[in-house]
This record gives C-alpha cells, structure tokens and sequence, in this order.
C-alpha cells in the first residue's frame, strides 16, 4: 500500500477536504462491476461527493469522501496498493481551482486575475480562489477550471492567501449565447447601468476593470467572439447594477473588440445579451 499517500489523504480529510485516490496517468478509478455503466445510479447523478453504497472509491470526483473510515476501509484498501496520487474535489472543499497549464496562460493570470493562493503543478500552476462554480475546461488557452462536480490532484497547500473567486473567473464559464438567442438587430447604440451611486466601487478600481477588460480582448488569439462577450459579463456583473458605468468605459470596451474583427451590431449583441443573462 502506498502509506504515504494514504497518510495525506487522511491530513485532508481532518480539514475537511473531500479526497480519493487516483492511478496512474492522473486517472480514477473506474466502477466497480456491481456499479458498471452506473446500474447503482450512479454518484455524479446525485451532484455530491462521497462513496458509493458499494463502499468502493467508485465513480471519479463523486467517490471523494471525508470520513476517514471509508479511507482506510478494506474495500478502498486495493486502490491505494495502485494509488499514484491522491486528488481533492474543489467545490466540496469550497474552492475553485484554475488550472493553468503553460507559461502563456500564467502570463495572462498574472495580468488578469488578482493574486491568489498558488500551487506549482508539472507543467504550470493551479490558482485556487474561495467560492465554487461550474467547472469548465478549455475557457481560453491553457486555462481549465475546476470546481462543483470535478477532481484535481493534490499538489501541496501552495504559498499566498486565498482571495474571493472573482467576477473574471465566473465569467470565463459562461458560454456564448447561440446565434438563435441574440437580441433583436434594431438595438444599435451601447447601454449604461441602472443609474445611481456606486456604495462599493472607486473610481480607480473601475478604472482597472475598464482596463483589464480591454487588454484582455486585445490579447485575444482565438474564439475572440466568446471573449468579448465573457469580458463584457465580467465588466457588468460588477459594475452593471450601480450606474458608475459611462458611455466612455462601454465606447473603450467596443472600440478594443471592433480592432480585432468585431463589427459594431456583434459588438452590441454581446453587450445586450450580457445584460440579459445578467437580469439588468
């Protein structure tokens, strides 16, 4: 048995991390055969972690469990003899891992993202923030994110304070709306927020999410389209509800976007259907 992965799974489990072993290749392990082809119902099916009523570490992330007996149970105890890591599921840890996987997407996370506890990984880093999403993969370049319903490994507590999981990477989540559910073509100029003052805001962190917004589009190399609607997400979720937008910030937003292809009526689309998943 692999004692020594066991005895940091068990560290975990007394902090409440939800953990499950993993073989080789960064793989779980897969069903038992009385939960083949899920015939128990299947654990993912019910959103949660834990074991399965077989007992067997079952099931991918949903077999992550906290309760330190099911760790060292014998029915867990052959997997453990395989184990090749051990892995946590983020969003039952409360946490939402961003799993950077080359030296340009940590170069984009350091100038997008606010700093955050980090962990060294074999070919990047993982980000990890406090709060929990659905997880993606492949939101942009080298970038996946691991939250509700998925497994990292576990690579050590990392350096830094944990930060709140930001509007930015909310945002990187949302998918583009389908050609079918874009907003009528009538509507040709941009539109500002709800009006009133901003209690949360300065002026100069607005300034630095106008900014951030438009470097991000401009360093758009692919799926530009997916990203200026994402950007405009993460500007309006923020700043959508207390009026201190102004035609001046939206202007900035749609002129970086119309420098990398994007005509006005897309650029207008994106905005209003921004607005609309938003609710404002």
């Amino acid at each position: 048995m692999n004692g020594h992965l066991l005895r940091a799974a068990l560290r975990l489990v007394a902090d409440g991390v939800p953990v499950l072993p993993l073989r080789a290749g960064k793989l779980p392990f897969r069903n038992c055969p009385a939960c083949a082809r899920n015939a128990c119902g299947g654990r993912p099916n019910m959103k949660t972690p834990g074991p399965c009523s077989c007992r067997q570490p079952c099931h991918g992330w949903a077999a992550a469990t906290t309760d330190p007996h099911v760790l060292s149970s014998p029915t867990w105890a052959p997997a453990w003899r395989q184990a090749a890591a051990v892995a946590y599921h983020p969003g039952g840890a409360g946490v939402t891992v961003v799993d950077l996987d080359d030296p340009g997407a940590i170069q984009w996370a350091r100038a997008t993202l606010p700093v955050t506890r980090t962990v060294t990984t074999t070919r990047g880093e993982h980000w990890i923030y406090r709060g929990t999403m659905p997880s993606a993969n492949a939101v942009r370049p080298g970038v996946d994110i691991k939250s509700l319903m998925q497994y990292a490994r576990w690579l050590g507590k990392g350096v830094g304070a944990t930060a709140a999981l930001p509007d930015a990477v909310r945002a990187l989540g949302v998918k583009d709306p389908s050609p079918a559910r874009r907003a009528p073509q009538s509507l040709s100029v941009p539109l500002r927020g709800h009006g009133g003052e901003c209690p949360h805001r300065t002026p100069a962190y607005l300034e630095r999410g106008i900014t951030m917004g438009v470097q991000r589009i401009t360093e758009a190399r692919s799926a530009v389209h997916a990203t200026v609607y994402r950007t405009f997400l993460a500007v309006l979720s923020t700043h959508g509800r207390c009026g201190c937008l102004t035609d001046t910030h939206v202007t900035r937003l749609f002129t970086a976007a119309q420098a990398k292809g994007e005509s006005p009526r897309h650029c207008t689309d994106a905005w209003t259907n921004a607005l609309t998943t938003l609710g404002l």
